[in-house]
């Protein structure tokens, strides 16, 4: 994959896009190492999206959330529970932390969570979950259901 495939403006534009659940399944929250893949959809229908829950198979602490447009590009990814994550520049970025899609760069900066953006606990996989999906716009949000582990 290019690593310039849209332009800042667009990805921002994506991101910022309204989204709604695809369909009304209802989707369980993965086990340990389990992943799920969500459609989403604009509410204009222009667009398809998707929410990646992905957990790791060893800490039910750690994971991460991911919004994608077009199929493959990150439009955001929240990885908790992570080791520090080394930014392009050489600095590093501590767990939970939010990977933004840049132009030329993909992925690969990551930031602070914003607190004005997820002011809930970031100990807990279920409220960042949440949060993600605000702070990615997603409007009518799908059906998950939480798990035993989760509850």
């Amino acid at each position: 994959m290019p690593t310039n495939p849209i332009t800042q403006v667009e990805a921002d534009r994506l991101l910022d896009t309204p989204k709604r659940r695809a369909d009304a399944r209802v989707w369980s929250y993965p086990s340990l190492g389990g992943r799920i893949v969500v459609p989403l959809t604009s509410t204009d229908n222009r667009e398809k999206f998707s929410l990646d829950v992905t957990r790791n198979r060893i800490d039910m602490s750690k994971g991460s959330y991911q919004n994608r447009a077009r199929k493959a590009i990150v439009l955001a990814r929240l990885d908790f529970g992570a080791r520090p994550h080394r930014n392009p520049d050489g600095q590093e970025i501590m767990s939970p932390h939010l990977h933004l899609y840049r132009e030329g760069f993909g992925s690969k900066w990551a930031f602070q969570v914003p607190s004005d953006r997820f002011a809930t606990n970031t100990d807990d996989p279920w409220t960042m979950l949440i949060d993600f999906m605000g702070f990615c716009n997603v409007m009518d949000r799908p059906i998950i259901e939480q798990g035993l582990e989760l509850a």
